[in-house]
């Protein structure tokens, strides 16, 4: 059915690190998902003006950096100078926009399995997956697993074409109808799907084909408890210290859960 089987992520994904307890998308939220007890951490890439692969969620620099602007804007030495922690807490004021070598290199040396979202302006899809292509090809050898994913059906097109080996996750926000299908044919590893979304039913189908079902992202224990009860395989969290009790079988304290940081959290639709 596909080109390369997902690797194994673990019950809780660290989301952009660990979005609740660090700056999401920074090798210090890669440490901190580490320390928290995931087994896999997801993050964003995007391209730079010059061409270079840095992690970032958003199109622009605002909400996460002390720089304003998008990122394809600016070149790599640019993208360098900004703070990337400060604004999530002083305590980590320094903290830089990473590459994704450095990243790929930290979760190796942690052990992590790295879970690559591509993320692209438009036109750029293509490439961007190519970028990250090029970058797997170049470290291989000291790096550990990788599961890519996007939402943009041309960026893992391309993944399939250019690197069948690599894994390849597709994301959507709602599954639609047509899901097997496009799955199929670009060779998919595994489906992500926002939790909010997911129905028992729908559950049940994804996991009878055989794929891996990694939902996102889910902060609240309750809902974890019963995405897992529904055959989810792993969810995606910002809190993956809260979550890996419901994945254990523990019963979290709800209101340790609850103390979050509302600005910290990127939320639980996002990804």
């Amino acid at each position: 059915m596909t080109s390369a089987a997902c690797p194994p992520v673990g019950r809780v994904i660290g989301h952009r690190g660990a979005a609740a307890r660090a700056p999401e998308n920074t090798l210090a939220g890669l440490r901190r998902a580490k320390q928290l007890g995931c087994e896999a951490v997801e993050f964003d890439v995007r391209l730079s003006a010059d061409g270079a692969l840095v992690l970032c969620h958003d199109a622009t620099l605002d909400r996460t950096t002390t720089a304003r602007g998008r990122v394809s804007a600016q070149s790599l030495a640019e993208l360098r100078g900004w703070d990337a922690g400060v604004r999530f807490d002083p305590i980590f004021a320094g903290e830089r926009v990473p590459t994704l070598d450095e990243a790929l290199l930290l979760a190796a040396e942690l052990d992590l399995v790295a879970n690559i979202e591509v993320k692209a302006d438009r036109g750029r899809d293509y490439a961007t997956a190519a970028a990250v292509t090029a970058t797997l090809h170049r470290l291989r050898g000291q790096i550990g697993p990788v599961l890519v994913s996007s939402f943009l059906p041309n960026a893992v097109a391309a993944l399939h074409s250019l690197a069948p080996e690599i894994p390849r996750g597709l994301l959507f926000m709602l599954v639609p109808r047509g899901w097997a299908e496009t799955a199929s044919r670009l060779g998919c590893a595994a489906i992500g799907a926002d939790h909010r979304r997911l129905r028992p039913r729908r559950v049940a189908e994804i996991r009878a084909a055989g794929y891996p079902l990694l939902a996102y992202t889910v902060n609240d224990p309750a809902r974890a408890r019963l995405l897992f009860g529904w055959g989810v395989t792993s969810v995606f969290s910002d809190i993956p210290d809260m979550i890996l009790h419901v994945a254990a079988g523990d019963r979290p304290d709800r209101n340790k859960s609850r103390s979050v940081r509302a600005d910290a959290a990127p939320g639980q639709g996002a990804i």
